[in-house]
């Protein structure tokens, strides 16, 4: 069902699964497609028994996606903006890529790290970008990660969810894909680390 009006007129993404977008071999998880990239070791962040993110590791530093249900009439950044400010103190606004994002300092386990809170409002979705170690410091570093956001695809669904809801992820089901990946030496799809509810 594509609409040749709705054509984007934007020249990377991310994308949302029923515009046109670059059609490229993807990583399938449901509710987010990410491009390949060896270097990456990508693991999906689980709470309980349900995917509610992405993992990916590079150059000692981490970049955690989550993508959530947001309303058809307004974007969730403004608002998520607001909800990391008050529990971090450290933050700094300034322009970036996808516009407004946040920098400075998490504290995770008892340690601080560098971060930088990158949104990004779609069509019924919102997409949270963490960049957090090296990568939040340094701009060529951070450049990877930054492609790898211009090229996820969001697949967001028809199904009703609440607001702020983590669009469900899944494994990916393509056979022999982690097989293949074993044998490169690298495994994206074990287990990751657990995240708690990020707000």
């Amino acid at each position: 069902m594509e609409q040749e009006s709705a054509a984007p007129t934007r020249e990377s993404g991310p994308w949302d699964a029923d515009e046109p977008h670059p059609d490229t071999d993807r990583i399938d998880l449901g509710g987010l497609r990410l491009p390949h990239n060896p270097d990456f070791d990508v693991r999906l962040a689980s709470v309980g028994d349900q995917h509610v993110g992405v993992v990916a590791l590079y150059e000692d530093s981490s970049l955690q996606l989550q993508a959530l249900a947001a309303p058809r009439s307004s974007g969730l950044w403004d608002e998520v903006k607001a909800k990391i400010l008050a529990q971090a103190k450290h933050l700094e606004e300034q322009e970036g890529p996808f516009g407004s994002e946040l920098t400075g300092e998490m504290k995770a386990d008892g340690n601080t790290r560098p971060a930088r809170y990158l949104g990004i409002d779609g069509p019924r979705w919102f997409l949270l970008a963490v960049i957090s170690g090296k990568a939040a410091l340094d701009e060529s570093i951070a450049a990877a990660y930054i492609d790898f956001i211009k090229d996820v695809v969001i697949v967001r669904g028809d199904e009703p969810m609440a607001r702020e809801e983590p669009i469900p992820l899944r494994r990916p089901n393509e056979p022999g894909a982690e097989q293949q990946q074993e044998q490169q030496g690298l495994n994206p799809f074990k287990r990751g680390p657990e995240i708690s509810e990020i707000r």
